[in-house]
């Protein structure tokens, strides 16, 4: 209930009123709320697990900007940077998507005028949730990690077991012997840490440094030149840019977890820009998720360096 109260507040009073009619009536799905979506002229929608439920309120245009207005704070001009990103994080890491009339510059959005659709997304930490992870990415003997890649179609839990695993060897994990180690953080899209007037929404440990509103590669140039990590990490890497800082890093002696999107470990070699992280010999680990149970992993590869093959391990029930 708590996340929900926390994005109540940014809704009139109409609206607010609608949305905690339906919760007293299904109190139970309060839980598995996942989106609130607002439209101009359109009803209220909820995301609630993998259903959606319309509710008979339909959403005035005044009242779209009047909530746009109170998540700036009424100060558009100061979050013009993640207007213009297409989302605004807020107190609490939840994130407010927003769409309406770009404004183009130099093939550049430079703002987005005549809001007309936000969409509320519900941030929830799932403590940990990357357990079944460690074994595979560990190598508690020498006390370090293997450079990693988790893989999965969007919508599978990559980021929140991503998150959960940063806040566990920032922390030191006592029941493996594992020692915290400095963490440097790429919040491109404030997906991560959810960084909120520079704080830290989520708990991502206390040896993790974090950048956000900077592209990845940019980001883990300025992380590694002066935060000096042991491990770095960005979530949904794809671009070359990405690819050559990522070996960069690597080359500095840090290692690595990042995630992308793929289905298994033949998209993944046709795809040039992450094919290059396998010729490179880069990436140790591969760990694709289950695309039905949402934070189950399906199937993990290790690097065979001998033979330069991805072999696949048998996962420990």
């Amino acid at each position: 209930m708590k996340e929900l109260q926390d994005v109540l507040e940014y809704f009139t009073e109409k609206i607010k009123k609608e949305i905690l009619k339906y919760f007293e009536k299904n109190e139970k799905q309060v839980e598995d709320l996942q989106e609130i979506r607002i439209r101009s002229n359109k009803p209220i929608i909820l995301k609630i697990g993998q259903d959606t439920k319309v509710l008979k309120y339909i959403v005035e245009q005044e009242e779209v900007l009047e909530i746009f207005e109170r998540i700036c704070e009424n100060s558009v001009y100061s979050y013009r940077k993640q207007i213009c990103e297409g989302f605004i994080t807020i107190r609490g890491g939840h994130r407010i998507g927003i769409t309406g009339s770009a404004v183009m510059e130099e093939n550049k959005i430079i703002n987005i005028n005549y809001i007309s659709n936000l969409n509320f997304r519900i941030a929830r930490e799932k403590l940990d949730c990357s357990i079944p992870l460690l074994k595979y990415i560990l190598d508690t003997e020498n006390q370090k990690m293997y450079n990693t890649l988790i893989v999965s179609p969007p919508g599978c839990g990559k980021t929140t077991m991503l998150r959960d695993f940063i806040r566990k060897i920032s922390n030191g994990i006592k029941e493996i012997n594992f020692k915290g180690k400095t963490v440097g953080v790429v919040d491109e899209r404030g997906e991560i840490a959810a960084m909120y007037k520079g704080v830290a929404q989520n708990d991502i440990g206390i040896r993790t440094d974090v950048i956000d509103n900077i592209n990845k590669a940019k980001g883990m140039q300025m992380l590694v030149r002066s935060m000096s990590p042991e491990i770095i990490t960005c979530d949904e890497i794809g671009g070359k840019e990405d690819i050559e800082a990522i070996n960069y890093a690597i080359c500095c002696g840090i290692n690595g977890i990042f995630t992308a999107h793929g289905g298994n470990l033949e998209e993944l070699a046709l795809n040039p820009i992450i094919s290059e992280l396998f010729n490179k010999n880069i990436i140790e680990r591969i760990i694709f998720l289950d695309k039905e149970v949402k934070g189950n992993i399906d199937k993990v590869y290790s690097l065979n360096k001998k033979n330069k093959e991805y072999v696949e391990i048998k996962k420990e029930f």
